[in-house]
């Protein structure tokens, strides 16, 4: 053989070997989220990777990556845009610049319990906010529920007054900053990564948060008081990017799918019982005191926050507004 059919033989050879790599290279799948393994949405994203690799054994590989180790909750949504993660489920509320939608489920006591919460999740309206998301080259696939939120401060609140001139961080929410300015508190703006430690050197007052995160993050540890006010919903939406969820084998695509489905329902059972169980371990701990909220006390927070709704009605959609209003009957 001469020395160009040599040369042409090994390249062929390479290339046949390159291709036969490139082939079975596994799909690579990273989820990036914020909280720890041992929250509802940290077991979730867990068992999807026990999913996915057990029905796609060398075929899909995903990795996940918690605690905010690769990206924050206001960075990841532009890393699935740029390809460096392809999950994340962040909290509804970091979705405020690409639809005004999803700020329903951050008006102050619009849902009455989690029960309403999911019925209007999985209403034509709920699921119809899942698609408002395309424009901007992002899929929603699911929501994935927490529990509702508390509200912890390092001293007594009961009524409205009671917040009056205390700092609270909150999430990049307009909404949750009108929330807390309307009984004249001082929303802070910082990612949850930073909380315990804000909460510890006394730079903020208070926080508000589910049972599950307070609990696994040790709010409770630095904060003297929680009350029980059942105020608003902190759930999270599991989304991918357009490129690539559209670049997904056809007969991959679906079955992911369908184990993102299996595993939100997972990770919304464990949410359903972590509440009670973590709340329950709080007050156990003797660390903190936890204040319910008599009918006449709440009745005030109600009418403090509810002029929120109208301030956001025609960002929202008033007819978004009032299918959620219906889900609590």
């Amino acid at each position: 053989m001469s020395i160009r059919n040599l040369i042409k033989a090994g390249a062929a050879t390479v290339l046949c070997a390159f291709s036969l790599t490139a082939f079975s290279a596994p799909i690579e799948i990273k989820f990036s989220h914020v909280v720890a393994e041992n929250t509802p949405k940290g077991q979730m994203a867990i068992h999807f990777k026990e999913l996915v690799e057990k029905r796609f054994p060398g075929r899909v590989s995903v990795q996940v990556f918690p605690n905010a180790q690769l990206f924050g909750d206001n960075k990841v949504l532009e890393a699935l845009l740029l390809g460096d993660v392809q999950l994340a489920a962040p909290s509804v509320s970091k979705f405020q610049k690409f639809t005004d939608q999803l700020q329903v489920f951050d008006l102050p006591f619009l849902f009455q319990d989690m029960e309403a919460v999911d019925r209007f999740q999985q209403s034509p309206a709920g699921q119809k906010i899942l698609g408002s998301l395309e424009k901007k080259g992002l899929v929603g696939l699911g929501y994935l529920h927490n529990g509702m939120k508390q509200l912890s401060a390092n001293s007594p609140i009961r009524e409205p007054r009671d917040a009056e001139g205390r700092k609270f961080r909150i999430m990049t929410s307009d909404v949750l900053a009108a929330q807390f300015e309307t009984v004249d508190a001082i929303p802070v703006k910082k990612p949850f990564s930073e909380v315990f430690t804000l909460l510890q050197t006394k730079a903020i007052d208070g926080q508000e948060n589910s049972w599950s995160n307070i609990y696994s993050k040790k709010f409770f540890e630095v904060q003297p008081y929680i009350t029980e006010t059942n105020h608003g919903v902190l759930d999270y939406l599991v989304v991918t990017s357009a490129e690539f969820w559209q670049g997904l084998p056809d007969d991959l695509r679906p079955e992911i799918e369908k184990a993102l489905d299996e595993s939100i329902a997972y990770g919304n059972k464990i949410a359903d019982l972590k509440g009670q169980e973590d709340k329950e371990a709080i007050i156990a701990s003797g660390q903190t005191k936890v204040l319910p909220l008599t009918a006449g006390q709440r009745e005030q927070w109600v009418e403090s926050m509810r002029p929120v709704w109208k301030q956001f009605e025609k960002q929202i959609g008033r007819d978004l507004i009032a299918a959620a209003v219906a889900s609590n009957q």
